[in-house]
């Protein structure tokens, strides 16, 4: 009879120490999942401070005589498609990331080509309007850059904490999903041409 009652106070310290375990693994994912969302809440207002300087930017731009009316339609265009496209905080699977970074990725490169034509204009380059704007363009992508490091890290760790043994299998029980992260854009893999 003692011998019972010791076993059933082992196995019940046993299953004590499992559920407290299962607890805290549970609640670390939580945590984990909720830095996850507020990193993704950065990385959507600094796109969306960058998508509030485009409308100035193209304004300057305009007042100047015979710019090229295909690159100011293109970055208007590419804006319209990158605040289109919005990613629920808790949705953040591979695909929608995906979308979301194509959506900005054209948005960059329209961006990229009205800069550059605009060298060939020095009328506009010596507004200060233009200088403020663009270097208020250069320090949001630097926090874009920031926010999207900051971002993947957060999702690196939740992704490890829910594929990780034993907390995979709470995961699996409670519908923690991995998440997506931003990846290098497929033309990076590509050294640039340099020609003199």
């Amino acid at each position: 009879m003692k011998t019972s009652y010791i076993v059933i106070g082992v196995i019940l310290f046993i299953l004590f120490i499992g559920g407290c375990g299962c607890v805290g693994s549970y609640n670390k994912m939580v945590s984990l999942d909720e830095t996850v969302k507020a990193k993704w809440g950065a990385v959507q207002a600094d796109y969306q401070r960058r998508a509030d300087l485009v409308p100035n930017l193209v304004a300057t731009v305009k007042g100047v005589a015979n710019f090229e009316k295909s690159t100011l339609e293109d970055v208007t265009n590419a804006r319209a498609k990158a605040t289109s496209i919005t990613v629920d905080a808790s949705k953040l699977d591979p695909e929608s990331i995906q979308k979301f970074q194509a959506a900005q990725g054209q948005l960059t490169t329209a961006l990229g080509r009205l800069l550059v034509a605009s060298e060939r204009y020095p009328e506009l380059k010596a507004t200060e309007n233009f200088s403020t704007l663009q270097a208020q363009l250069e320090g949001t992508e630097n926090r874009i850059t920031v926010s999207r490091r900051d971002f993947n890290d957060a999702v690196q760790n939740y992704n490890t904490k829910i594929r990780s043994f034993p907390s995979n299998i709470i995961a699996n029980m409670t519908g923690f999903k991995e998440k997506g992260s931003f990846q290098a854009d497929a033309a990076s893999q590509n050294a640039p041409k340099v020609q003199f």
